[in-house]
């Protein structure tokens, strides 16, 4: 069966709109920051696919180990006839959801939501190719603002992987899973995968690796504005800094400025001092009782926890009460 027409809740010019709305509340405040989505653009997304591949970075390989054991019991399990995944890109871990489901039987429709059109046209056409018998329905959307676009009837099962929600800060966490809850009826399921608090001496190099393929991808923030916006940062005036954050179990990725460093943006005139930081992405890591409560408070009730071998990442099946 081939890929339905893409449905389009995101335009160019949302996006435009979007980064512009960011970059002037994020460099005008103190201290300064920006949003991890600006990393994204194409070069962006090839940096983050080498990102995964680095011997530091643990997440993709912890949570596709996860995948590969329990991708049979999930489909069991839930016996849904909808799988919606959030922030698809290439859905490359999804397809061993698809063909644990495809291997029971009853799945009707895939729902990949992902606000790239390029790439979910692409991964769609995929996906519809290599499994004839389903139906594919690309949603371009942003996961934050389009929940209520998620197609309805049947049982479904939203699928949030990558650690992803750990780039929400905890108001924004709550905010989403509570959107999430109310996008779906009782009895639809949710499976989120969440990095899991650990030593820092794993979690750091994870996002500091010592080929610098991170810093690459942190300082590609600068080059999404400077191309977009007609800004005029200089990228390699920024060192990469990765932080761990004790009190809050996160990681912050930043960008110093290793000299004064003055650029144009926007109507902006922007200064950093010489050892000043631009915050560019938190990255939460949780613990099995946190993530059940946060689930709980939106209205689910965590059903399945699973790790892999080292337990260095969780992933949640919960139902919707």
């Amino acid at each position: 069966m081939s890929a339905d027409p893409l449905e389009i809740y995101l335009e160019e010019q949302d996006l435009g709109r979007s980064l512009r709305d960011d970059v002037r509340t994020g460099l005008t405040a103190r201290p300064k920051w920006l949003p991890p989505k600006w990393f994204y653009d194409a070069r962006g997304s090839e940096l983050f696919e080498e990102i995964t591949r680095l011997p530091e970075y643990y997440p993709t390989r912890a949570e596709r180990s996860v995948l590969v054991e329990r991708a049979g019991e999930i489909a069991e399990l839930t016996g849904v006839k909808t799988l919606i995944e959030l922030g698809s890109g290439s859905s490359e871990k999804t397809r061993l959801l698809l063909d644990a489901f495809t291997r029971r039987g009853g799945l009707g429709t895939f729902v990949p939501l992902d606000v790239s059109v390029s790439a979910l046209r692409q991964s769609t056409e995929q996906i519809a190719a290599d499994y004839p018998g389903l139906r594919v329905r690309g949603i371009v959307g942003d996961f934050t603002r389009h929940l209520d676009r998620l197609p309805t009837g049947g049982r479904r099962l939203v699928v949030f992987l990558g650690g992803t929600i750990g780039n929400l800060l905890p108001a924004e966490r709550a905010g989403f899973l509570a959107a999430m809850r109310a996008s779906l009826e009782p009895g639809d399921w949710l499976l989120l995968g969440t990095d899991l608090v650990k030593d820092p001496a794993i979690v750091v190099p994870a996002y500091d690796d010592a080929a610098g393929v991170t810093a690459e991808f942190n300082r590609n923030v600068l080059r999404v504005i400077n191309r977009e916006l007609g800004a005029d940062f200089d990228p390699e005036a920024f060192a990469h800094v990765a932080l761990w954050d004790p009190r809050r179990e996160w990681i912050e990725m930043r960008l110093r400025a290793m000299r004064p460093v003055r650029a144009r943006v926007l109507d902006l005139d922007v200064k950093f001092a010489a050892g000043e930081e631009l915050r560019t992405e938190v990255s939460a890591k949780f613990r099995p009782e946190g993530i059940a409560a946060e689930l709980r408070a939106a209205g689910f009730t965590a059903r399945e926890f699973w790790t892999d071998a080292g337990g260095l990442f969780g992933v949640t099946l919960a139902r919707a009460d």
